[in-house]
């Protein structure tokens, strides 16, 4: 029967030693002593017969064969941390809270009718709402803050995602903007003159916002509800979601811009579960009502 040499204690303290730029660092973040992880890592290369980290001044580094077997180690450590994390929620059972990300283009009724649905048999879970943007919901999925999110665009990179629906955006404004007598906007410089709504990117480490971004004069609001205010004022122009501005359209409050070559603009809307092995029952119960609001089925095992 095969016995490990090493344990994951060693690896972590090696990995810890490299990340902080030596052991007096990483004694420090560990809270350990110094002596301690000179020990653990001296024990290790031992009982590997491999030199893993060799010391110049008062920095250690890795060995050609250390940055090889490092690099491997992280793998593992990290699945025995999800592995513990997964064990913690099959003892935890029943989620006490839920947490959604919606991209705000996601038409809201389908998602309060999927909650509706869930709270007779919820058990007291509580379920909070994030309206996000853009990089925003990404930022949560790849942040792990959030049980479910539903995204627009493409799913964040190394996720799997489950298309649910597919939102319109249309060019409008108010009827005495300059731009309703055009028929047909023929140039997007044209555009550039006027002022235009765009929607803030919810995300910390971006500066991107929704929409066509070439006008000289631009608001910047936080959600779509600001932006058709604004726009029922008779300022500016913006894409906004089609179901959004029915009711306006029909009553002309607002009117439809045609603009050459991109009258419409359509967002897929993708179901991302961030962690399956964090989610537990209540998570997937939500899940699987918001998938039939789109006509999804899923069978569990």
């Amino acid at each position: 029967m095969f016995r490990a040499k090493s344990t994951l204690e060693q690896w972590r303290i090696l990995q810890a030693v490299v990340d902080h730029g030596g052991y007096a660092q990483a004694a420090t973040a560990l809270n350990k002593s110094q002596s301690s992880l000179n020990h653990a890592v001296a024990k290790l290369q031992h009982q590997l017969g491999v030199e893993l980290l060799e010391v110049r001044g008062r920095k250690a580094y890795l060995t050609p064969r250390g940055e090889v077997l490092l690099r491997r180690s992280r793998y593992i450590t990290q699945s025995v941390m999800e592995l513990e994390q997964l064990a913690g929620n099959l003892e935890r059972g029943w989620e006490p809270s839920l947490t959604i990300a919606r991209e705000i283009i996601y038409p809201m009724d389908k998602l309060i009718t999927a909650i509706n649905a869930f709270l007779p048999n919820g058990r007291g879970t509580r379920v909070s709402v994030i309206d996000s943007v853009l990089n925003g919901t990404h930022e949560l999925v790849e942040e792990n803050k959030v049980d479910i999110a539903l995204c627009g665009g493409n799913p964040p990179k190394g996720h799997l995602a489950q298309p649910l629906c597919v939102v319109e955006l249309i060019l409008v404004c108010h009827p005495s903007n300059p731009l309703a007598a055009e028929l047909k906007i023929q140039d997007d410089k044209f555009l550039a003159q006027h002022l235009q709504i765009v929607i803030r990117d919810t995300a910390a480490k971006t500066n991107k916002d929704i929409g066509w971004l070439k006008a000289e004069q631009r608001w910047t609001v936080s959600n779509f509800h600001e932006a058709k205010a604004i726009l029922c004022s008779g300022s500016g122009f913006c894409w906004l979601p089609k179901e959004l501005v029915e009711k306006e359209l029909a009553s002309g409050d607002l009117v439809r811009l045609y603009l050459t070559g991109s009258e419409s603009r359509k967002i897929p809307i993708n179901l991302v579960v961030p962690s399956r092995d964090d989610q537990g029952p209540a998570g997937e119960a939500l899940e699987l009502l918001i998938l039939a609001q789109h006509g999804i089925s899923c069978q569990r095992q």
